[in-house]
C-alpha cells in the first residue's frame, strides 16, 4: 500500500527527510528518557500529527532511496514503526474497558442507533445487573445502522460504538502508516491481544468460564444444571451485542486499508472467545444421553436455534465462516440428542423394575412419566421439528412378549411425537400391568391399575396442549380401561363376599322343618361376617388418593352390597332371631354396613371388629 500523501509542499526532499528523521529520533523510547515517559498521541494534536507526517515522509524517502542511504532510512521506519506500535496499544488500552450498559437501557430515554460503551474501570456493575441490563438492551427498538461502510445489521443484532471517535480516527491513521509499512502481522497482533483482553474481561462478567469440553464433561449434571441459564442469557449478549460491536470496531479503524484486514483483526479477537463460549453446548450435545437432561438440552437448542440467524451474520466472511459452521453443528447434534433422549427415556419406562407400592396407590414410576410427557408437551413446537419418525414397536413383528404393541391404524393423522407420547403411555400402562401382578391379592393389582390409569387421564385431561396431541379418542380408550379396572376390581372382591347372601342350600324339605335350615343360616351369616371384616380391616388401608373417583367407587360398592344385605336380612332375620344368641349372627345392621363401606381406601388401620351402631 502507498504511504498517505503529504501535507508538505516542501521542494527539498533531502531537508524534509532529514527533519522528518530527527522527529523520528526524537520519540524514540530506546534512547530518550523523555519518550518513555510519554506518549504522542496523549500530548497535543499537532505534535500527533508532526509525527505522522514524519513517518509519511521516510516512507516516501524509502521508497526512492538509493543502495547508499537505505539501511539508514530502513533503520528510521523500523525505530517508527516500534513507536507507532506502542501507540496504538496505548489509545487501544485506554480505550479498553469491560461490556458496560446503564446508559443504555432506560427504555424512557431516547435510544441511539450506536450506543457507547462506558470505558470507565471503576463501578462495574454485578453479574446479575450486568445480564439484566444487556437483555432489556436487546429489548429495545430495532437497530437500524447508520454505518456508512454498510455494516449488516438484523433486528436483534445492536452494535455499540466501543471506543469514541476521535480514538478510532487516531488508530486508523496509525494502522494505515503500519499497514504501508508492511507490518501488518504486527497491527493485528497487538490489535487482537488488547481487544481480546476486553473481550475475556466482559467474558467474566458474564460469568462465562473457561472450561474445555473434557471439563464440562466431567462436572457432575446437578452441577451443570445451573449453568444453561446462564449460559443462553450470556450467548445472547456475545452475539447480539458484543461481537457484532467487535466487528463494528473493525471496520471503523480497518476501513480503506484492505478488505480483509479488519475480518483478521476480528477473528484475531473473538475466534478464541466464541471457541469458549460454544464449548458448553458442543459439551452438552455430545455428552451421556439420560432422561432428565432433554428439558435443558431443549431450552439450549431453541436459545442456539433462536441466535443462528444472528450467528451468520456476524460470522459471514470465509476467514470467520468456521464459528458459524460449529454452531450449526453444535445445533444438528443438540436435535440428535434430543432424538436419542426420547429414545432412552421410552427403554428406561419400560424395563423400570421397581416393585408395587403396598397400597395400590399412584406408583412414583407413573407420576414421574406423566410429569415428563406433560413437560414434553411445553416443547411441541420444537419436538414437532425435531421428532421427524414414529417409534419402532411392537411384539406383534418381533415376537417380543416383554415388550408392548401399539396399533398405528387406529393413529392415523396424528404428528409422529404424538405418536411417541401416545407410544410412552402404552409402555407405561405395560410396565404397570407387569407390577399389578406382582400383587398376592388380584383385588389390589385391579385397583393399583385403576389409580394409575385414572391419574394418567387426569394428567391429560388437565393438560391442553397434552390432550390435544393425545385426541380424545384415545383418551376415552384410557378411560375405559379405568372402568374396566374398577369393574375386575369388585368382582375380585365383592362377588365371594355376596356369595354367602344367596339363597340356595338354606332350604330344606321333609320332616318338620319351616323349610329354612338354621344351622346353614348361621354358618351363612358367620361366613358373610367374616369375610366382610376381612374385606373392611385390608381395604381400608388400601388408598384410592383421587377423592371422586374414591367416592364413586364406595358408591358402586354400596349399591351392590347394602341391597342385597337389605334383602338377604330380610327374609331370614326371623330364622335367627327366634334362636339361640341371635347377636352372634346378625352382627351388623344395614347402617353398620354403610358407615363401614366410608372407611374404605383411605389408607387408615382399623380394628379387627366392625363398630357396631349398637355400640
Amino acid at each position: 500500500m502507498e504511504p498517505p500523501e503529504s501535507n508538505s509542499t516542501g521542494d527539498d526532499k533531502s531537508v524534509g527527510f532529514e527533519a522528518a528523521k530527527k522527529i523520528i529520533l526524537r520519540w524514540d523510547s530506546t534512547v530518550s528518557e523523555e519518550a518513555r515517559e510519554k506518549m504522542i498521541f496523549e500530548s497535543d494534536r499537532q505534535e500527533a500529527d508532526l509525527y505522522l507526517e514524519a513517518v509519511d515522509e521516510i516512507q516516501r524517502s524509502l521508497s526512492k532511496a538509493s543502495l547508499s542511504d537505505d539501511r539508514s532510512k530502513a533503520t528510521t521506519i523500523r525505530i517508527a514503526m516500534a513507536r507507532l506500535e506502542d501507540e496504538f496499544r496505548n489509545i487501544l488500552i485506554t480505550y479498553t474497558a469491560a461490556l458496560e450498559t446503564e446508559s443504555v437501557t432506560d427504555r424512557t430515554s431516547s435510544v441511539s442507533t450506536h450506543s457507547h460503551l462506558r470505558s470507565t474501570s471503576s463501578n462495574f456493575e454485578s453479574e446479575e445487573e450486568f445480564i439484566l441490563n444487556t437483555e432489556k438492551l436487546l429489548e429495545l427498538e430495532h437497530c437500524e445502522s447508520s454505518d456508512s461502510s454498510g455494516s449488516r445489521s438484523t433486528s436483534s443484532i445492536r452494535e455499540m460504538d466501543l471506543m469514541p471517535p476521535e480514538a478510532i480516527c487516531d488508530l486508523q491513521a496509525i494502522a494505515m502508516r503500519m499497514i504501508s509499512a508492511g507490518y501488518v502481522r504486527e497491527c493485528i497482533q497487538v490489535y487482537g491481544s488488547v481487544r481480546k483482553s476486553a473481550v475475556d474481561s466482559s467474558f467474566r462478567k458474564l460469568g462465562i468460564e473457561k472450561l474445555s469440553i473434557g471439563d464440562i464433561q466431567r462436572l457432575a449434571w446437578e452441577a451443570l444444571e445451573g449453568k444453561f441459564r446462564r449460559w443462553i442469557r450470556a450467548a445472547r449478549v456475545c452475539v447480539r451485542i458484543l461481537f457484532p460491536s467487535e466487528k463494528r470496531l473493525c471496520k471503523q479503524i480497518f476501513a480503506g486499508v484492505g478488505t480483509s484486514i479488519d475480518d483478521a483483526c476480528f477473528m484475531e479477537t473473538v475466534k478464541g472467545p466464541a471457541i469458549q463460549l460454544f464449548n458448553f453446548a458442543e459439551a452438552i450435545s455430545i455428552s451421556r444421553r439420560l432422561p432428565e437432561k432433554l428439558f435443558k438440552i431443549l431450552d439450549l437448542h431453541d436459545a442456539l436455534m433462536d441466535l443462528q440467524p444472528d450467528i451468520e451474520v456476524v460470522f459471514d466472511s470465509k476467514s470467520s465462516d468456521s464459528i458459524g459452521v460449529q454452531a450449526a453443528e453444535i445445533l444438528s447434534r443438540l436435535a440428535e440428542a434430543v432424538r436419542g433422549i426420547l429414545l432412552e427415556f421410552e427403554n428406561a419406562v419400560l424395563r423400570e423394575p421397581t416393585r408395587p407400592v403396598p397400597v395400590g396407590t399412584i406408583h412414583p414410576l407413573t407420576r414421574y412419566v406423566m410429569n415428563y410427557i406433560s413437560l414434553i408437551s411445553d416443547y411441541r413446537q420444537t419436538l414437532i421439528e425435531l421428532i421427524m419418525s414414529k417409534p419402532s414397536t411392537g411384539s406383534r413383528y418381533s415376537g417380543d412378549p416383554t415388550t408392548p404393541d401399539m396399533d398405528f391404524a387406529e393413529l392415523e393423522g396424528k404428528t409422529p411425537l404424538a405418536l411417541h407420547l401416545i407410544w410412552i403411555i402404552v409402555i407405561l400402562e405395560f410396565n404397570l400391568e407387569g407390577k399389578s401382578k406382582k400383587y398376592k391379592d388380584a383385588s389390589l393389582g385391579h385397583l393399583f391399575i385403576m389409580n394409575n390409569v385414572h391419574y394418567i387421564v387426569q394428567k391429560i385431561k388437565g393438560s391442553p396442549e397434552l390432550r390435544e396431541m393425545i385426541g380424545d379418542a384415545y383418551l376415552r380408550k384410557l378411560t375405559g380401561k379405568v372402568r374396566h379396572a374398577a369393574t375386575n376390581y369388585e368382582r375380585a372382591t365383592w362377588v365371594n363376599v355376596l356369595y354367602n347372601l344367596r339363597d340356595e342350600g338354606l332350604h330344606v324339605t321333609g320332616g318338620f322343618s319351616s323349610g329354612v335350615s338354621r344351622s346353614a343360616l348361621r354358618e351363612r351369616f358367620k361366613l358373610f361376617n367374616g369375610s366382610f371384616e376381612e374385606v373392611h380391616r385390608t381395604q381400608a388401608s388400601w388408598i384410592v388418593p383421587d377423592t371422586q373417583l374414591r367416592e364413586e367407587l364406595r358408591i358402586s360398592i354400596s349399591e351392590k352390597l347394602i341391597p342385597a344385605y337389605r334383602s338377604f336380612l330380610g327374609r331370614y332375620r326371623s330364622h335367627i332371631e327366634s334362636g339361640r344368641h341371635p347377636e352372634n349372627y346378625i352382627k351388623y345392621s344395614v347402617e353398620d354396613l354403610e358407615t363401614a363401606v366410608l372407611d374404605f381406601f383411605e389408607g387408615c388401620v382399623v380394628p379387627q371388629q366392625l363398630k357396631r351402631r349398637s355400640q
